[in-house]
């Protein structure tokens, strides 16, 4: 069966890995691996340890929990710092009953997983959550002054598309507040590229998605200190049961991750600036279009074409451009992020060779239809 089987196109993704765009596409290894999988029954909690014990080798924490995508985990992550392995506790979830559930948040860092509140996530685990500061400016004595006998976690999300940063607790000081007063700190890291770097820094738990940058199948983990990992895991006898992650999204995870760190970040990221140096200068030829490679804002070795759209030389607007795009065959998705400043940006994560191809010639039938009516019009005046 394939999409168009059921009346559904697929998808250029130029923006990406995203969950509302189908996660990732898959590696020929990962593909096979997850087949391989699919050809065998397993003893589920044996092959969900062995898969701690390879994450945990990836990511130098002392032992990880494999689980369906970020979501899940923060609800998972929370639901240990709130229930531990108590097994009737567990079973009461959501209700935390007696025990501590309050878990400290930055104003700047309460962000929607594809819509579905992180609040809502942390309620799922049995959490209450406690907003600090504002969007603009968070203090440290806010967030040490919201910590008391009912404070559970600390949370810190560390993504910079969707997270506040500016003037808010870094995860260092977060960290030194979670350590001052016994309380754990969770790190939503789901995006990020640098696998071993948030549990350095000395967070309890760490918690990664498997498509966004690992190019995995749904998936994601939880890695961290062994005991916080194991409650995280004996949440599949409560919350986290319908959130399991299956024998063939586990093994395409695993040979992801396999893959993933077999190159180094820096060795990814100078093969993306030459991709997109050259798909830059031919998209810089295009009427009302400027095209430039440019770093992530955020500072991560990601390296993206910039396209600054006149539209008065394009005859339409960046968001108009986006829209032609989405509305064409292949149906293509350009990064959006910086529309309100008239910029989109192709993003090369998912975008295979044949995907770019597909964004040059889509870019080049919307510009030149969209130039070459205005031009006809200027000249009828």
């Amino acid at each position: 069966m394939e999409y168009q089987d059921l009346g559904v196109a697929p998808i250029v993704s130029a923006q990406a890995n995203s969950t509302p765009l189908g996660g990732c596409t898959l590696s020929d290894g990962v593909i096979m691996a997850m087949g391989n999988a699919a050809r065998f029954h397993v003893d589920m909690d044996q092959l969900w340890r062995a898969a701690g014990r390879f994450l945990a080798e990836a990511t130098g924490s002392e032992d990880a929990c494999p689980v369906i995508g970020a979501a899940a985990g923060m609800a998972i992550a929370v639901a240990a710092c709130v229930a531990g392995t108590d097994a009737p506790r567990i079973q009461r979830l959501p209700d935390p009953g007696d025990r501590p559930n309050e878990i400290v948040l930055q104003k700047g860092h309460s962000i929607t997983y594809g819509g579905a509140p992180i609040t809502q996530m942390i309620a799922l685990g049995g959490g209450r959550t406690v907003e600090v500061g504002a969007v603009n400016e968070t203090l440290r004595s806010q967030v040490a002054g919201a910590i008391n006998s009912r404070t559970a976690a600390l949370v810190y999300v560390a993504s910079h598309t969707h997270a506040v940063h500016r003037r808010q607790l870094s995860l260092d000081e977060m960290v030194a507040i979670g350590r001052e007063h016994g309380v754990p700190v969770i790190v939503d890291a789901a995006g990020e590229s640098d696998l071993r770097s948030w549990v350095a820094s000395g967070a309890d738990l760490v918690i990664y998605s498997g498509p966004k940058m690992l190019g995995a199948p749904t998936s994601g983990f939880v890695c961290g200190a062994g005991e916080l990992v194991a409650a995280c895991r004996a949440q599949y006898a409560g919350i986290a049961r319908p959130m399991k992650v299956g024998k063939e999204n586990l093994l395409g995870l695993l040979q992801a991750v396999r893959e993933y760190t077999a190159v180094t970040e820096e060795e990814r990221a100078a093969e993306q600036a030459v991709r997109m140096a050259k798909l830059a200068d031919r998209l810089d030829k295009l009427p009302g279009l400027s095209a430039g490679v440019a770093l992530c804002d955020s500072g991560r070795l990601i390296y993206r074409v910039l396209l600054t759209v006149d539209p008065a030389s394009a005859g339409l607007s960046a968001a108009g451009l986006a829209e032609e795009m989405t509305a064409g065959v292949p149906s293509i998705h350009l990064r959006d992020f910086k529309l309100h400043l008239g910029q989109l940006e192709v993003d090369p994560r998912a975008l295979s060779p044949e995907g770019e191809e597909a964004v040059v010639r889509r870019l080049e039938e919307v510009l030149s239809g969209h130039s070459g009516a205005r031009t006809g019009a200027e000249a009828a005046r």
